[in-house]
């Protein structure tokens, strides 16, 4: 079986489009939430996701742009774009933001987990080793994939309990380039595919994941797209300036 792993597309089908196209071959899709927010194409990204994913887990932006999540928990830019989402869902849109499962969730066969943040609580930004371990600790799956941080790589724990930070290198700043991980017999692994539509790792491209079960690996992927598109939709929408230039530089 072969996953495709995308995670914190917030509303940007430019970037989607473009890793959908140039993803390996595949068997599934697996959502790890932030469908929407900041960008400024919620519908199109929903209409897309929604049928081709067949894990789908809710992030703190689909909370709060479905009225799930109190606007007092966002800072000002990310509430601008709460608040105009909200205004353009269709209301097909919103009512199945309002259904989208809170995390974990097992995927088939129970062997991996799908969370937004951590398998602690759906909103933990897992950020370095002491919040790996806690929560590898905390669950019985060999293998989680989160997202949330924007930040494409993970952490393991080896059998013997030495912990490692793992961050994929790419040949290329600028075209779409692969990183192969064999997982290792008997570790267990916490790994973020990155973002789609807002990376923070200083690499603008669109991230995403692919994991194969048969040849117990995950390539992570990055893929150029047409960003200045998508900052065009932004600057048309009236959204903070900065949520599209932030686009380019990948922070």
């Amino acid at each position: 079986m072969r996953a495709l792993i995308l995670s914190d597309i917030h509303s940007n089908i430019d970037a989607l489009e473009a890793v959908l196209a140039a993803a390996p071959v595949h068997d599934v899709v697996w959502n790890l939430g932030d469908v929407v927010g900041y960008g400024a194409a919620p519908n199109a990204v929903i209409d897309c996701v929604r049928d081709l994913a067949v894990v789908h887990v809710r992030g703190n932006h689909d909370r709060g742009c479905s009225g799930l999540l109190h606007a007092e928990e966002f800072n000002p830019m990310a509430l601008a774009a709460v608040r105009w989402t909200q205004k353009e869902l269709s209301s097909e849109n919103m009512q199945w933001l309002r259904k989208v499962p809170r995390g974990p969730v097992h995927t088939t066969g129970k062997a991996t987990l799908c969370v937004h943040g951590s398998p602690l609580h759906e909103d933990q930004y897992v950020q370095a080793q002491p919040e790996a371990r806690a929560a590898i600790a905390a669950t019985k799956e060999p293998l989680i994939f989160f997202g949330h941080t924007h930040v494409q790589g993970g952490f393991a724990v080896n059998p013997d309990g030495d912990g490692f930070t793992l961050t994929p290198r790419y040949a290329s700043p600028n075209a779409i380039d692969f990183y192969e991980l064999k997982l290792r017999q008997g570790a267990r692994y916490m790994l973020n595919p990155g973002s789609v539509g807002q990376p923070r790792d200083r690499d603008w491209r669109a991230a995403f994941a692919l994991y194969d079960s048969v040849a117990q690996s995950v390539i992570f992927g990055r893929v150029p797209y047409m960003v200045q598109a998508a900052q065009i939709r932004i600057l048309r929408a009236g959204l903070p300036e900065s949520l599209a230039t932030r686009l380019r530089i990948g922070r």
